[in-house]
Order: structure tokens, then sequence, then C-alpha cells
């Protein structure tokens, strides 16, 4: 099975969207393997987004990114990098169709509610720097009624 790392941004924190994320994913079928709440310091913050560093907006996400608590996640399941990124919806929220996280919740680009990975690779990259500790093994027994 395929994971994921979700992050919950500090606005989705402060408007209390925590529980409608986690459900969506949930009523999907994929499996919560890990989560933490936590307050990102400016060198982590940095590290996560090392790859925009170059971009004229890497100041404002990072503090963004620091200015609250976020919630960070691993997700498995089936094409769960792809299918994620589809319930969460366009990085602008103006893009963002009826129905995924962003065109429910969202209205500009700098307050957007949550990150995902983009692709499996990322996901490995950063699964790794927020879960060194790594990731509970469970499966729901459920399983067999979502999965063939």
């Amino acid at each position: 099975m395929e994971q994921t790392f979700i992050m919950i941004k500090p606005d989705g924190v402060q408007r209390g969207l925590v529980g409608e994320i986690i459900s969506r994913f949930e009523k999907k079928g994929f499996y919560l393997k890990a989560m933490k709440l936590i307050t990102v310091e400016r060198a982590f913050a940095e590290k996560h987004y090392e790859d925009l560093s170059s971009k004229p907006f890497f100041a404002g996400l990072v503090e963004y990114i620091i200015s609250g608590p976020v919630v960070a996640m691993v997700w498995e399941g089936k094409n769960v990098v792809l299918t994620g990124r589809k319930i969460i919806g366009a990085t602008n929220p103006a893009e963002s169709a009826p129905g995924t996280i962003r065109g429910d919740y969202a209205i500009m680009v700098g307050r957007n509610i949550i990150h995902g990975s983009d692709a499996v690779e990322s996901a490995r990259k950063e699964i790794a720097l927020w879960f060194p500790e790594g990731v509970s093994e469970w499966q729901s027994s459920a399983h067999s009624w979502i999965y063939e």
C-alpha cells in the first residue's frame, strides 16, 4: 500500500477543520498510520519547504507554517497520493472544485488549509522528515470491505 503525508496547516487547525479533514480521508477508505499536533520550528519549516526556497513567497510560507500548530499525518491506501490530492483540491482555492477541501473551505492561496504530498517520492521524503520514529503498523478490520 502507498503512503502519503498530509498536513493541516495553521489556518485549518485554528478554524476547527481537523475532524472534518480526517473524516474525508477515513470515509474514502484510507488508513491513518501516524498523527501529531506540532508547532513547527523555523529551521524545520525551512527544511520541509527547501525545494521552494528560491521562490519569492518562501519567507511568507515559512512564517505562515510556524504561526500556529499544524496536524501532521500519514495516510495509507491504494493510490493515496493521487487520490489525496484530488480530495484536497487545487493549490489555488479559486480553481478547486466544490466538494474538495480547498474548494469548500479556502479562498486564498496563502490560506489554503492543507498540504498533501505531490508524488510518491516526495511522500517518502516528507514522512521520513516528519515521522523519524516511524508509523503505526496496523490493518483495519474493514480492510476486506474496502479492498478486493
